[in-house]
């Protein structure tokens, strides 16, 4: 009862999207509650079965939301050990752990110590891989993953480069537009400044044609939507057609394409076009808003340097537009306090999603969320239909059900561009010293790591004998 009850409270907001169909928690029983539900809720349940407990004997009498370098207490299979503010944090085996033995423990948390180190450019943290200052690193760059690893270590097998396919939804890495902003209230402007983002030239020149362009939320899983809605779909959206583009329910989604030559001279046209009808044109060579005289301005938000070199060429696309258009690269701790109060233009982000998609929805884009600071409603949705979409993902009775509400969603956010959608791969690239034993066989939905891995001491000797 404590926990649920301080989560919704005093936690992020994501749990009070999360748990909003639990009005009540009672006790019923020395070791028993009863959670009561507003309304039928499939995924509710199990939600709350998966419920962290929080120790109250602890939290009681302190402050849950503030920031604090104190170790809290825990009843997992680690606990914090040393903590280098800004540098690293150490995990510790906890040798008693009460759930050691579970069936579903056995063969899992094989590391007596797991330290993650802080690494405030990629480059470095390459480098420092190479030279084995730490022992596996998740490449997120193409470049590096391309050009990084050159080196005897990785040709000699003493340094596994893996590229491993996997199931996972992609969810949908994108440029989120603020929508709050006036500038940016207007669909037609959004979708207008996705024709500067030259995918197929970016794709060939920056990320060696490691990537697929992103045209889904739910991307890479029976999730996303394609074609034109038909069946059920097309029953459960017929009563908002007069809310919707007519181009949803006749067109497939489709996104602006180039020959990857550079010259996207006709998306930039089209772009024109969009950004006159929303009433915005040339002025003094700068795009001013026929109505209020505003220029328009733009600035994407950024958490690292790695993505300058992909922004600059949008920048420039958006300038030949008339944009005043810049970027701006801030360290992590600014940049989170500036995504949570929804202070910026545009902010490059992923959204995961899961298998089953359900209650989280809601933080992700509900008008109320759009309100809620610190929610992940990144870019401000207030749509009534997104808002009965949503709905109807969580009350979904079966999977099939699931399948047509999230197709639908799926449309919705995507015909009224809300982002410019940027690309995926179907797969992680990992990069480690040979140390380690792990399963035969990857599981479907990621590598599991470190939970199932562990170190191999034949290999790890021979790794330092060499």
């Amino acid at each position: 009862m404590f926990s649920l009850n301080t989560l919704k409270n005093e936690g992020n907001p994501f749990y009070g999207s999360y748990y909003a169909n639990i009005t009540e928690v009672t006790k019923t029983g020395e070791r028993t509650v009863r959670f009561t539900f507003d309304e039928p809720n499939k995924e509710l349940p199990f939600i709350v079965g998966e419920l962290p407990v929080l120790p109250q004997h602890y939290w009681e009498g302190k402050d849950f939301a503030a920031t604090t370098l104190e170790s809290p207490l825990t009843s997992g299979p680690y606990r914090i050990g040393t903590v280098d503010a800004g540098r690293s944090i150490t995990y510790e085996r906890v040798e008693d752990y009460w759930g050691a033995d579970l069936p579903v423990s056995v063969g899992q948390n094989n590391f007596g110590t797991i330290r993650y180190d802080v690494y405030l450019d990629d480059t470095v943290a390459v480098e420092a891989l190479k030279a084995n200052e730490y022992d596996v690193r998740f490449e997120p760059s193409s470049a590096l993953w391309a050009t990084g690893y050159e080196v005897p270590a990785v040709e000699q097998g003493r340094l596994i480069k893996e590229l491993i396919p996997d199931e996972n939804g992609r969810g949908m890495q994108a440029f989120w537009y603020n929508t709050r902003l006036d500038k940016f209230s207007d669909p037609r402007v959004r979708e207008a400044l996705g024709y500067a983002f030259d995918f197929e030239w970016s794709n060939k020149n920056l990320f060696y044609g490691q990537y697929t362009r992103t045209d889904s939320f739910f991307v890479n899983s029976e999730l996303a939507s394609a074609g034109v809605p038909e069946g059920d779909e097309l029953a459960l959206l017929e009563p908002y057609r007069d809310q919707l583009p007519a181009e949803l329910f006749s067109e497939p989604f489709t996104l602006p394409k180039t020959d990857g030559s550079g010259n996207l001279r006709e998306n930039l046209r089209a772009a024109s076009q969009l950004l006159s009808e929303a009433g915005w044109e040339i002025q003094n060579g700068q795009l001013t808003s026929s109505t209020t005289g505003e220029v328009m301005t733009i600035e994407f938000l950024l958490s690292s340097p790695t993505f300058e070199r992909i922004i600059s060429p949008v920048v420039q696309n958006l300038q030949r537009l008339g944009v005043e258009a810049s970027f701006r690269t801030v360290e992590a701790a600014q940049y989170q306090e500036l995504v949570q109060s929804f202070n910026y233009d545009v902010i490059v982000e992923s959204r995961g999603q899961s298998q089953s998609p359900g209650n989280e929805q809601r933080d992700f884009w509900s008008s109320e969320a759009a309100d809620t600071e610190g929610s992940g409603n990144w870019a401000g949705i207030k749509n009534p239909v997104v808002d009965e979409l949503i709905a109807k993902v969580i009350s979904a009775p079966d999977r099939e059900s699931l399948i047509t509400a999230t197709h639908a969603l799926d449309r919705v956010l995507l015909w009224n561009y809300y982002v410019t959608p940027n690309w995926y791969l179907p797969a992680t690239r990992v990069v480690y010293w040979n140390k380690f034993g792990k399963p035969e066989t990857y599981p479907p939905y990621g590598l599991n790591f470190p939970s199932v891995w562990w170190v191999d001491e034949a290999k790890a000797a021979e790794l330092t004998a060499n």
